[in-house]
């Protein structure tokens, strides 16, 4: 999938230059803009064709994501779906959710650093 990154994101640091936060595709206005008349060898716009073939289409790491509440959830997951923990999940309940992950090799899609420090 091709990057899209916002105009001049290259000269400012405030746009994004050392700074990957910043550097979301911003669509380019300007009256003069080379990126808005898509000249060669500057970056490029999202415009149609870009668009990933539906059968790959909401996938992330080749994974169908489903969201997860309890462990009796987790149960029904196949080896192609991906485990997202919800967000109102809480402590207790989301280290029961990925020790039943890890014993039926299921990959958690969200799972974030300080939940990978507490499991140890």
């Amino acid at each position: 999938m091709k990057k899209f990154i916002r105009t001049d994101y290259w000269r400012h640091s405030r746009l994004g230059k050392r700074r990957k936060k910043l550097q979301v595709w911003r669509r380019a206005r300007g009256k003069h803009s080379k990126i808005r008349r898509r000249r060669k060898g500057y970056p490029a716009i999202p415009i149609i064709g870009y668009k990933q073939p539906m059968k790959d289409s909401g996938k992330i790491n080749n994974l169908l994501p489903v969201v997860v509440n309890n462990v009796k959830e987790v149960e029904k997951i196949n080896k192609n779906q991906g485990i997202i923990i919800a967000s109102r999940v809480g402590a207790r309940k989301k280290l029961d959710i990925i020790k039943k992950a890890e014993s039926m090799k299921i990959q958690i899609l969200n799972l974030g650093k300080e939940t990978k420090e507490a499991r140890k």
